[in-house]
């Protein structure tokens, strides 16, 4: 789809969080948005309709049934509702089945009209994990879901905030289990993931360092021989590989050096470290990228918050900041697509 402004599919994530009220919040109190793309919300209007009366403001919702249908102005919101058939009974702050299926529902949705052309990238409010395995949906998370309905064998995740990208060697699962699956294999495997991914967003010949795992980088094997074993020799590979590799480098410097421009992105070992990283520098424009999907899709980095969900006081800044680097990757993706073609 060709437009100077993409469209951007944004879900409301779990009906029973923060999700609505963020995505209302973010469309309503920055109108800057609909300057760099065509936000098109998918979720239930009476979910929305409750969430706008907790935040105190009018839905200014507009139904519409395909997205060539929207107006895309600011003062309307375009909606493709859901109807969802459990939405009404749907218990505002509480883990529940039903709005796990209806979050699945949404983002399933966005994904088959994303893959036809008919939107242009997906920006993603959160969901929660327990709710999707109470409703019965056979996917841990975001990722999981896109990697499996796009047909893409390899989604990543990627942090970016201010000039910062960070990648995840292993995601959601015990520290334990991560660090257990350290491998030079994995990492060398990561770096080449990793590279392709900024290479997918133009970011040609990127610098990417690695996290260290121990601390003081291992100290020559005095505390943890995992730099010595697996870290340094899948950097060695990966740079035989053309890929401007360097590390490891003790994690408690690594990520200054990349705000420093000593480099372009860091690969985080484990999910905590590169999350406390990034969320220390800004936590409410940290975003989440997967690259590695056919198209862009964008993510808040903050969960459903169930206690103040319904209580109209979620921050929306972080759902705004995913829609507007939603369109500035999806034209980053458009040119890398276009030189890879051309070349």
């Amino acid at each position: 789809m060709v437009s100077d402004r993409p469209i951007v599919a944004v879900t409301i994530g779990d009906p029973a969080g923060v999700g609505p009220e963020v995505v209302l919040g973010a469309l309503t109190s920055n109108p800057d948005i609909y300057e760099v793309c065509r936000p098109l919300v998918f979720g239930d209007a009476v979910v929305l309709e409750r969430a706008a009366t907790a935040l105190g403001i009018e839905s200014r919702l507009r139904p519409i049934e395909r997205p060539s249908d929207g107006r895309y102005e600011s003062g309307a919101i375009d909606l493709l509702d859901a109807r969802t058939q459990e939405a009404e009974q749907i218990r505002v702050g509480e883990v529940q089945a039903a709005a796990g299926r209806a979050a699945f529902s949404y983002i399933n949705r966005a994904i088959e009209l994303t893959l036809a052309g008919k939107t242009d990238a997906i920006a993603t409010a959160p969901i929660n994990k327990e709710a999707l395995q109470l409703g019965g949906v056979p996917f841990l998370d975001h990722t999981a879901m896109l990697g499996k309905l796009t047909g893409s064998p390899h989604p990543m995740t990627m942090f970016t905030v201010q000039n910062m990208k960070i990648f995840f060697a292993t995601r959601h699962e015990s520290l334990s289990a991560a660090v257990a699956e350290i491998s030079a294999d994995l990492i060398y495997e990561q770096l080449l993931n990793a590279n392709s991914a900024l290479e997918e967003y133009g970011f040609r010949r990127a610098r990417i360092a690695v996290a260290a795992l121990n601390p003081h980088n291992g100290e020559d094997g005095i505390f943890g021989r995992e730099e010595l074993d697996a870290l340094t020799p899948a950097v060695d590979r990966a740079r035989h590989q053309g890929i401007q590799a360097s590390g490891p480098f003790a994690a408690d410097s690594v990520f200054q050096r990349m705000r420093d421009g000593g480099c372009d992105a860091v690969l985080s070992l484990y999910h905590d470290q590169g999350h406390i990283a990034a969320k220390s520098v800004d936590f409410y424009r940290t975003i989440a990228l997967t690259p590695g999907i056919p198209f862009v899709r964008s993510s808040v980095d903050h969960g459903t918050a169930f206690d103040i969900a319904g209580k109209g006081t979620a921050n929306p800044i972080s759902m705004a900041e995913a829609i507007r680097v939603a369109a500035e990757y999806t034209h980053r993706f458009r040119e890398a697509k276009l030189l890879e073609r051309r070349t």
